[in-house]
């Protein structure tokens, strides 16, 4: 398995793996997958903006994607990051998910970020917490029966971690 920057070509795989997450599990609270004209708009809003947006590939095959993005748009927030991982279905287990986040932790570390967040959907959402809790991310907080999705409520998770420093000192001038 490598791990590379996404590039346009990828993003009608990316799109079926999100699409897969959107229809079967509480990870996104988005309810209708995004076409892949709006999956490569959002490919190309993130890389724009000059934050990571990586695949992991096996013979060809991608298995899952990660990005990184700004926490939330005000100024004071421009040290944070929040991550999305997404694996596809038959890749589950295998270790892509890991590989993917450690090399997001890398590179946003690398960058002189001091934050990363994980907004998880669905508190059920075991792999997920469990795979964010291996890479040394804490959990924050829970926004309880947030949204509505498969018939039921579902949870908002954060969980966070430092980069680098973290808050132990100022970021440079």
């Amino acid at each position: 398995m490598t791990l590379r920057p996404a590039v346009p070509a990828d993003m009608p795989v990316i799109t079926e793996i999100y699409a897969h997450h959107v229809r079967t599990g509480g990870g996104s609270f988005e309810t209708e997958p995004p076409d892949l004209d709006e999956m490569t708009r959002r490919h190309a809003t993130v890389c724009d903006a000059g934050y990571p947006y990586i695949v992991a590939v096996e013979d060809k095959t991608v298995l899952g994607y990660a990005y990184a993005a700004r926490y939330r748009p005000r100024e004071a927030y421009r040290y944070a990051v929040e991550d999305s991982v997404y694996v596809a279905a038959g890749a589950a287990g295998r270790g892509v998910g890991t590989r993917l986040l450690a090399a997001l932790i890398e590179t946003c570390t690398e960058a002189g970020f001091r934050q990363m967040v994980a907004v998880i959907g669905d508190s059920e959402n075991a792999s997920s917490i469990a795979l964010h809790r291996k890479m040394g991310f804490r959990q924050v907080g829970v926004i309880h029966s947030i949204g509505f999705k498969f018939g039921r409520w579902l949870d908002s998770v954060t969980m966070q971690r430092p980069l680098g420093p973290g808050g132990d000192s100022l970021p440079p001038a």
